[in-house]
């Protein structure tokens, strides 16, 4: 779909700052950060929504489990959120089914402050990159 933006950051076509790669699945910062970190993973190839195919969650699922895992190390989270939108109503923007990872800290617990983004999340985003990448 060459009019699908996540499509596009998979074929390469939009640079991203990928943390995960397999068959399957890629994962990227999110370049408008709710927290530091946060980051999407998604299935290469294209489907609106999870819920519009179960088999679509086993191609995320293991950039689900190791990026969330790399999130904690190299960024020192202690836990994460992990959620979809489906849907406009949801608040799903781009129509390329996708999992937010909202890496979390101390500093900011709970649901109440999911949704409140963190001042400074988005800067330096090359930094952060190079941060988690190592």
């Amino acid at each position: 779909m060459t009019d699908c933006l996540f499509c596009r950051i998979v074929a390469g076509e939009i640079p991203s700052r990928v943390i995960y790669s397999d068959d399957t699945a890629i994962a990227f910062l999110d370049i408008a950060p709710y927290h530091r970190g946060h980051s999407l993973v998604i299935p290469r190839r294209h489907i609106e929504s999870g819920t519009m195919d179960p088999a679509s969650w086993n191609e995320v699922a293991e950039g689900i489990t190791t990026v969330s895992t790399l999130l904690k190390e190299k960024l020192g989270a202690t836990g994460v959120n992990i959620l979809s939108n489906a849907g406009a109503v949801a608040g799903q923007e781009i129509f390329h089914f996708h999992v937010h990872i909202l890496p979390r800290y101390p500093s900011n617990p709970g649901m109440g402050a999911l949704a409140q983004r963190d001042d400074g999340a988005d800067d330096d985003l090359d930094g952060l990159f190079t941060q988690i990448m190592g």
